[in-house]
């Protein structure tokens, strides 16, 4: 039932009160807070610590399984990304492949599981078909080659712990280095088509938390040389943000903002280790090429 007020109120409506010259603000949407999205991956960082520190520590068959589930949670978000025409027979055999190349890499070295990873790469892509077959394929050989750097670095058996520490703990300082400086203070930006977050103050900033919490590695360790952790810090993360840009490519290529909705703040398994999958191999070949010669560890 309308009121004997209405016709009034649409040829004459009443001056707006203080109620109503509220309102816009209430019904403005609320900006996210910077501080409470930070907060959000600090916390989300402190609940996988100690599972993945814990495996780190205790070596062989417990963190050969995080590896493994690492892996396959990776690789099958890699084909949730890239299109393919049949994408369950797709991520079955890329599932299968990764699986395979790191049990042949501990029962036959690196090499071999380099060779298994590269034939089920292929494999997925054929299976997988599609226009972009090629880099669905790709995705298998990708993470292998990431994983397989990490755990062969876990795996040698004087320095091992301390080189994958490292290289951990230098991209998450990274990470966070990155973050703060990008956020903080901002400027010109990195890889504006790419990843229209990133600046160069972020890079600096995560060259700079890298370098320090690899020295800092380094002396817990009673490294004869710091000084080249410090330099090998700087260099870990330029390689992990150009890992982060890759997968960023990957994913503006198609439209996707996350690789996966697993870990609250940070996206998926790949938004957090893509630029441990970049670095570890690199780091892996240097150590193997001139770690024994500059006595690093």
């Amino acid at each position: 039932m309308k009121s004997s007020t209405d016709g009034n109120a649409a040829s004459a409506p009443p001056p707006p009160g203080p109620a109503d010259s509220a309102a816009p603000a209430a019904a403005a949407p609320a900006k996210p807070s910077k501080t409470g999205d930070l907060k959000v991956r600090v916390l989300s960082a402190l609940v996988m610590a100690p599972v993945v520190l814990g495996a780190v520590w205790a070596g062989g068959w417990v963190f050969h399984a995080l590896i493994a589930f690492g892996s396959v949670v990776a690789v099958s978000e890699w084909t949730s990304i890239v299109p393919s025409a049949r994408r369950l027979p797709a991520r079955l055999m890329a599932t299968i492949g990764i699986l395979v190349a790191l049990m042949v890499q501990i029962v036959a070295g690196p090499a071999a599981g380099l060779g298994a990873a590269t034939a089920f790469a292929v494999l997925t892509a054929i299976v997988g078909g599609g226009s972009d077959r090629g880099l669905l394929g790709f995705g298998v050989l990708y993470v292998a080659v990431g994983m397989a750097g990490l755990m062969w670095l876990r795996d040698l058996p004087d320095s091992g712990l301390s080189l994958f520490l490292f290289v951990l703990f230098a991209i998450w300082a990274t990470d966070i280095g990155a973050y703060a400086a990008g956020r903080s203070i901002g400027g010109p930006k990195l890889a504006p088509r790419i990843s229209p977050k990133k600046t160069w103050a972020g890079l600096i900033g995560g060259m700079t938390a890298s370098a320090l919490f690899g020295w800092l590695v380094a002396l817990a360790f009673g490294a004869a040389r710091p000084d080249i952790a410090l330099a090998v810090g700087a260099a870990t993360a330029v390689v992990g943000q150009a890992g982060d840009l890759f997968e960023s490519a990957v994913k503006r290529r198609y439209n996707v903002k996350d690789s996966g909705q697993l870990i609250p703040g940070h996206g998926g398994i790949l938004d957090r280790i893509d630029g441990l999958l970049a670095a570890a191999p690199v780091l892996a070949l240097f150590h193997a090429a001139v770690g024994s010669v500059l006595s690093w560890w």
